[in-house]
Order: structure tokens, then C-alpha cells, then sequence
């Protein structure tokens, strides 16, 4: 297993990935009971952006680089994930030396009483991981498979919660792995807000992926899914990454909202070539399995 996150952290596929599960966290919060987040691959924690091997590849410039300190309007609603990227930084007007993963992202958002699942199986981000986490009684840090531990942690015993899947995609057949992780996750905690993060190089299997999702959703009974996809160019050459995709079953009914119309703005601010543009696509999906 040779993926590191630390290479790409806060590039522009964190941007989307956290700032939709920062949104779907704060509509969870808006019920006073608590909620619990399981993070199927959850990487090393916090990143320093000049690390050796944040340094290497120095994705985050074109990621959160762009967007750090924005005070435009039109992004107050990536409030909730901007305000968390500041915190780790030491607060408002401080500089970007930091870039929280999704655990940390996770953790800051959380409330008494709400419980977080770090799940990572690379033994030094697990170390790091777990290293972060010591002191903190709400935030529980593993090693399993991504994929066991997906089935090992559900249903939570909230019964209110979010799971995060967003796997390294560093093998074949990982989009089949995602439908069936989300399947095996289904079958036990049906209710459940899942965020699933993939990759878009040529598009055609990411369609293929997207109608599978959409017949595991069905006959599970789902209703809704709300698929993003940010293309930071047009996806004219299909061995490069062109883009990403956010999956969310069970979406929030205000997430459409937030994120829509911060299409066109986001896109030309992360673009990185002609035909930047973000998707934004609610599915209705039919006990059949079939989608419209």
C-alpha cells in the first residue's frame, strides 16, 4: 500500500471532499441528539504544508492555496470549512502553514457528545493519526481495512450519523470496491449520510460508477443522492487527473442549496485549464433500482 495523502493534502479534490463534509456535519448538528462519523480511510490527520512531501508535488497551492482567506460573499457558505482550515492556522489572518484531513477537519466540528471513528491502516499515518488523537475521548483511532471496518463499525449505536469512503484508488476495480463498501454499509445503517470521494479521469467509468451507485441506492430503498463533480479542466486526456467526484446518499436537503450556486465561482477559481466546471446533480432513485 503505497498511497500517502500527504503528497496531495488541500489540493482542489480536498477542497470539495471537506467542504462537503463540513456542510453535511453542521446539518447533523442541527438535532440536538448525538451523531457519529466513521472515516473509512482517514490518512494521517494534519498536514504541514512545507513537508517534504507536501513540498514535492505542491498540490495545495492550487487547492486551498487559492481559496484560503477568500472574503468574497459568494463563499459563505464554505464557512464551516474555511473557519476549521483558519483554526488549525492559529485563527483568522493567520498565515496557511496547515492543512486539516479529514479526521482533524472532522474532530473540530464536533460537539460534546458527538463521537468520531478515524479508521487508517498505513501504519506511519496511523501512528501520526493516532499520535494527534490521544488526549481526545471523543475520537476513537483504528487500523483495520478500510473495507472491514466500514462493516465492523455499523450500525453506530446513535443511530444518527455520517460515513465517510473515500479510498486511495491506487488499485483496479476500486470503483466496484466503493459500490460494494457502500452496499455492505447500507445493508446495516440504511439512514445514514454517506460521502463518497472518487477520482475523474476519463469520465465514461465515472458514469458507469455513478449508475451503479444508483441501483445499490434504489433497492436499499434510498430516495435521494447527490452527485458533485468538479472538473478542474475539460477531460480531454484520460491518464490525468481531470477532476472529482462527491457522492452523498442520504444528502442533507440544504446541501443542493449551498453548493450549487457556488458552481461557476468555485470552478474558475480552482480551474487549472479551459472547461473547469462543477456538476451538481440530484438523483431520484426507485425501489427498482432504476434513477431519473
Amino acid at each position: 500500500m503505497n498511497y500517502r495523502h500527504a503528497y496531495h493534502a488541500g489540493n482542489f479534490a480536498d477542497v470539495l471532499k471537506h467542504a462537503v463534509l463540513a456542510l453535511c456535519l453542521e446539518h447533523l448538528k442541527k438535532k440536538p441528539s448525538p451523531f457519529r462519523v466513521v472515516d473509512t480511510h482517514a490518512g494521517a490527520g494534519l498536514y504541514q504544508l512545507d513537508a517534504r512531501e507536501t513540498e514535492a508535488t505542491g498540490e495545495w497551492r492550487d487547492g486551498i492555496g487559492r481559496l484560503f482567506g477568500a472574503t468574497d460573499r459568494v463563499f459563505g457558505a464554505l464557512k464551516p470549512y474555511l473557519d476549521e482550515v483558519a483554526r488549525v492556522n492559529g485563527g483568522a489572518g493567520s498565515a496557511l502553514t496547515s492543512y486539516p484531513g479529514s479526521p482533524v477537519l472532522t474532530a473540530g466540528l464536533l460537539r460534546a457528545g458527538d463521537t468520531l471513528i478515524a479508521n487508517e491502516l498505513q501504519p506511519d499515518d496511523n501512528k501520526r493519526l493516532a499520535k494527534h488523537f490521544a488526549s481526545d475521548r471523543q475520537v476513537k483511532v483504528m487500523a483495520l481495512d478500510g473495507w472491514i471496518a466500514l462493516k465492523s463499525t455499523l450500525p453506530p449505536p446513535e443511530k444518527r450519523g455520517l460515513v465517510l469512503i473515500d479510498p486511495p484508488f491506487e488499485q483496479p476495480g476500486e470503483f466496484q470496491r466503493l459500490a460494494e463498501g457502500l452496499k455492505n454499509g447500507l445493508d446495516r445503517f440504511r439512514s445514514g449520510i454517506y460521502v463518497l470521494w472518487y477520482p475523474i479521469k476519463d469520465p465514461k467509468p465515472v458514469q458507469r460508477f455513478q449508475r451503479t451507485i444508483a441501483e445499490v441506492a434504489g433497492r436499499a430503498g434510498i430516495e435521494t443522492a447527490l452527485a458533485l463533480d468538479l472538473l478542474v479542466r475539460a477531460p480531454r486526456h484520460p491518464e490525468v487527473l481531470n477532476g472529482c467526484g462527491v457522492l452523498v446518499i442520504n444528502p442533507p436537503h440544504t446541501l443542493e442549496r449551498d453548493i450549487a450556486p457556488l458552481g461557476p465561482a468555485l470552478a474558475r477559481l480552482l480551474q487549472q485549464g479551459p472547461g473547469a466546471e462543477l456538476i451538481c446533480r440530484r438523483l431520484v432513485l426507485n425501489k427498482d433500482g432504476s434513477s431519473s
